[in-house]
């Protein structure tokens, strides 16, 4: 017994130092971010010759990673494809991933974020019958705002929305992809709830949570939705003057290749 919480309280650990490490990883991983230091290097550099370089290197990190039309292919690359439903498609359970709400700490009030769209093609699905049931899966993705909870949340606005209370399932301990899957499953086991089921989540964030929700030994068809990118033709003013936007997209697509390496380095994926 005592060996069995020592094993619990190290998997606590494991999984609190995983998560802490993850959010340290997406400031080393932002373009943006290394620019800044890259500048601010510059500014001490002494010799003439080695600052020269060093403003070269900046101008061309900056040219590089803020051009539209690179970020574009590769976002257009790694984004999930469109499912389209058919007449009569139906799963017991969607799966809706959360990570489109912000708290006011305050106020103790959610807001919708970018990636709400989630939310939205989970209720559209429900209200056309494409899914039985919506399984939120989220707890808080902050290190120290814990105490608020995104499922909590988002489960009052499915009822206000007028899914069904007992068609609602939620979890609010997870705090990121791995921990969505682990959780999850538990909840469906213990409901005796067979899949495959439905997995709601941002395009961008598909590949990842796919392979991860499959390793934990949950079964799910890809329903992605918030795209970051359109495949349509870029004119060529757009295609070439640097963006600020650009930046961000490289951060999405960072954060996305580099955490499912983690994930598959780390046996979670």
């Amino acid at each position: 017994m005592q060996r069995r919480s020592f094993s619990a309280q190290g998997n606590f650990y494991l999984h609190a130092m995983f998560f802490f490490l993850s959010k340290v990883l997406n400031f080393l991983i932002s373009p943006f971010n290394w620019l800044l230091l890259f500048v601010l290097f510059s500014f001490f550099v002494k010799d003439p010759k080695r600052k020269k370089r060093w403003i070269i290197f900046c101008f061309s990190w900056f040219l590089l990673f803020s051009n539209p039309y690179l970020i574009h292919k590769l976002t257009l690359n790694w984004q999930a494809k469109q499912k389209l439903m058919q007449t009569g498609e139906q799963y017991p359970v969607g799966i809706l991933l959360a990570g489109f709400v912000s708290f006011n700490y305050e106020s103790k009030q959610g807001f919708y974020g970018g990636a709400s769209d989630r939310f939205i093609q989970a209720v559209r699905l429900y209200k056309l019958g494409h899914i039985k049931k919506i399984l939120i899966t989220g707890g808080s993705g902050s290190v120290k705002r814990q105490e608020y909870k995104e499922a909590d949340f988002v489960k009052g606005q499915l009822e206000q929305m007028g899914v069904a209370k007992e068609d609602i399932l939620s979890e609010n301990q997870s705090r990121n992809t791995f921990e969505n899957a682990q959780f999850s499953k538990k909840l469906l086991d213990s409901l005796q709830i067979k899949g495959p089921y439905l997995l709601i989540t941002s395009a961008m964030h598909m590949k990842r949570s796919q392979q991860v929700f499959t390793k934990a030994g949950v079964t799910t068809v890809a329903y992605p939705c918030n795209y970051n990118a359109i495949d349509n033709p870029q004119d060529f003013p757009g295609a070439i003057i640097p963006s600020h936007n650009a930046f961000t997209g490289w951060d999405h697509y960072l954060k996305e290749v580099v955490g499912l390496l983690m994930y598959k380095m780390t046996g979670k994926a």
